[in-house]
Parts: structure tokens; C-alpha cells; sequence
């Protein structure tokens, strides 16, 4: 096991949520040898009294046959959705709704409206943020790496505050690859419930052997504390979207290490999720088709965020959290399709 699954371990043992023991023995024994491997994610969610159905989810060698198998990705692809800065451009070309690039900088090269500056020290940086500024007419954009995952180096940088602690920025941004965008205004409705970060809403799509794409779920996220990412895994709160008309569902979850805490209101704003009826909803489902048919790789994650004017693409995911749409969902084996998608990569062994 590794750290990870210790702390999830730590969680399972201290939660009052758990079945009696002999039920757990009996059940993660019986998904060993169902799936045909040592079920530690039985420890994450499914060990909890609410859970019956158990051989609905996915173990872990299916959810990596999903993520990983040729027959459903490929490496072109995948080279335009881990690189940010190359996604961006490939939804400009296409007209596909995105966040507004900017600028971006391979560590001291910056580069603005074509142009490319040459960032020796923090006054140099400094130079070039003014220019922002006064290009933009805004006082505020948005940064993050351009191969980070999980919200990671993400951060907003303010006109105000830009002096602080700008010899340590300029050493993080010189260090790496960085895409700098305009902040989206997400909708007023959704604000309400989480305002400082924007709050998105994770679909998965798979195209068939008929090459038809269905949208095969969505759970949205939240930001908490004063965190500006919504990622779970940076410690924000995710809960399951009803496909059928759109309203969140009761229950919103975080990630074992951060608590494995169940929550029907938001930790912050109180507000309740169950029900909540996501704007442009319908529209956000119809954007990832289009966008899955600009981008075929059979399967993917895509983080679309709402703002008044409609859905937005932030990102495309080629390896997504397919646990926690597995959980969201209710046990992926219970959708429709998706034993057609485990038969498609049954016979594929990884190297």
C-alpha cells in the first residue's frame, strides 16, 4: 500500500459510517475475487453502511484499462490535451468557447501579441505584468503550468498586491512553463454557492464502435477556504450532477485525505446542493459532443465552467478521475454502456 491508501486506511478505521466488520471482510474477499485483484479502493467509498452495490464499481484494473488502452486514446491526441497552452490554441482555431489566452512564458522567454521578452529579474517581470494591465484594462488574471494536473501551481495574480512578494514569483515562473488567462466571471447563480474559485463541472464522453458520443456523466466542483481551484484533489468538495434535467444531487464528497466527509450544504456558504439546477446545462452537454467530434479520443474528461453567456471549456482530461465519476454516478456498471466499454479493452494487457 502506498501513503495514499494508508491515509484512506486511517479514514475507514476512524469512520462511523463503516459496516460491521464481518460484512467488510466478507465483501472486500468477495471483490477479490470478482475482480480479480486486491481491492484496496473498497477502503474509499464502499465500505460505508449506504453501499450495497458493490460489483457496480469499477476496480483498479479497469478503470486503468479505460484510461490507458490504445484502443481508446491516442498519442496525438492526448499530446494536445496535457499541454495547456496547446490546447488553448486548438480551441481558438476551432472556435470552440475556452478561456482567453493572454500570454504564457517558457521560463525566462515571455511571450505577448507575438512578441517575445526576454525576463532577466523580478523588475523585468514586473514590466511585463504592466503591459498586461494596460492591455487588458483588468487587474486581475489567472496563471497555472502548463503540464500540471489537479489544480496544482495555480494561482491569481492581482494588480494590487503584485509587489508582494514578487522576487519569489518571478523564481516560480522562470522555473517552469506557465499559461496566463483572463479570469472567466462565472454565473451569478453558481457564485452563490462557492465565489473564489470557478466552479466546474467535470463530463465524460466516449465515442462507440458506431462512432456516436455519449456523455457518460457529470459531477461538479467546489472550491473551499480561500482556495481559487475547485479541484478535489486540491481540496475542494465534488458532487454528482442528475443527467436527466441538470440538478445537482444531495450529497457533495471530498477525498479521503482531506477528511471523507459527506456534505448536503456547501462547508463554507451553506448553501444546499440538492437540487440546485446547473444554468446552460443543456448547452454544456452539447458543447463536449462538438467538442468530442473536433477532438475524437474515445474517452474523455472534460471541465466546462458556466458563465451568463454559457458553457465554457477549461480543459480536456485524456486520463480523468474516473473513480470519482464511479462514484458519483452510483457504480459506473450500473450505466448502460458502459459494459461495452470494459469489453472493448478486456484483451488489451498493459506493458
Amino acid at each position: 500500500m502506498n501513503k495514499k491508501q494508508w491515509n484512506g486506511l486511517a479514514f475507514f478505521l476512524k469512520d462511523k459510517r463503516k459496516k460491521n466488520y464481518l460484512r467488510i471482510v466478507y465483501e472486500f474477499f468477495y471483490l477479490w475475487v470478482l475482480k480479480k485483484e486486491i481491492p484496496w479502493y473498497y477502503f474509499k467509498f464502499l465500505y460505508r453502511k449506504n453501499i450495497s452495490n458493490i460489483e457496480d464499481y469499477l476496480g483498479t484494473k479497469e478503470a486503468y484499462k479505460v484510461k490507458h488502452c490504445p484502443k481508446y486514446h491516442r498519442k496525438e491526441y492526448i499530446m494536445v490535451m496535457d499541454h495547456k497552452l496547446s490546447f488553448s490554441l486548438f480551441c481558438k482555431e476551432n472556435n470552440i468557447p475556452s478561456t482567453e489566452l493572454i500570454s504564457y512564458n517558457f521560463r525566462t522567454n515571455f511571450y505577448l501579441k507575438g512578441k517575445l521578452y526576454k525576463i532577466n529579474d523580478h523588475n523585468e517581470l514586473e514590466e511585463f505584468f504592466n503591459q498586461i494591465w494596460m492591455m487588458t484594462e483588468k487587474d486581475r488574471f489567472f496563471v497555472k503550468p502548463i503540464s500540471a494536473y489537479g489544480g496544482a501551481g495555480a494561482r491569481i495574480l492581482e494588480k494590487s498586491r503584485i509587489k508582494v512578494g514578487l522576487p519569489s514569483l518571478y523564481e516560480e515562473l522562470v522555473g517552469g512553463d506557465f499559461i496566463h488567462e483572463h479570469i472567466l466571471l462565472q454565473h451569478k447563480e453558481i457564485a452563490q454557492i462557492y465565489s473564489k474559485s470557478v466552479n466546474t463541472i467535470r463530463f465524460e464522453t466516449f465515442i462507440d464502435a458506431n462512432s456516436n458520443v455519449h456523455v457518460l456523466s457529470a459531477f461538479m466542483r467546489f472550491g473551499r477556504g480561500d482556495s481559487v481551484v475547485d479541484n478535489a484533489s486540491s481540496g475542494g468538495v465534488y458532487v454528482g450532477v442528475n443527467m436527466d434535467n441538470g440538478t445537482l444531487k444531495e450529497i457533495a464528497y471530498e477525498q479521503a485525505n482531506f477528511g471523507n466527509e459527506d456534505y448536503p450544504m456547501h462547508p463554507d456558504t451553506q448553501f444546499v446542493f440538492g437540487g440546485f439546477k446547473i444554468p446552460f446545462f443543456k448547452e454544456a452537454c452539447e458543447l463536449v459532443k462538438l467538442s468530442t467530434e473536433y477532438l475524437p479520443d474515445r474517452y474523455i474528461g472534460w471541465d466546462v465552467a458556466i458563465t451568463e453567456n454559457g458553457p465554457v471549456i477549461l480543459e480536456a482530461n485524456q486520463d480523468p478521475g474516473i473513480f470519482t465519476s464511479d462514484v458519483t454516478y452510483g457504480g459506473y456498471l450500473n450505466h448502460p454502456i458502459y459494459n461495452e466499454i470494459l469489453d472493448g479493452v478486456k484483451d488489451w494487457v498493459p506493458n
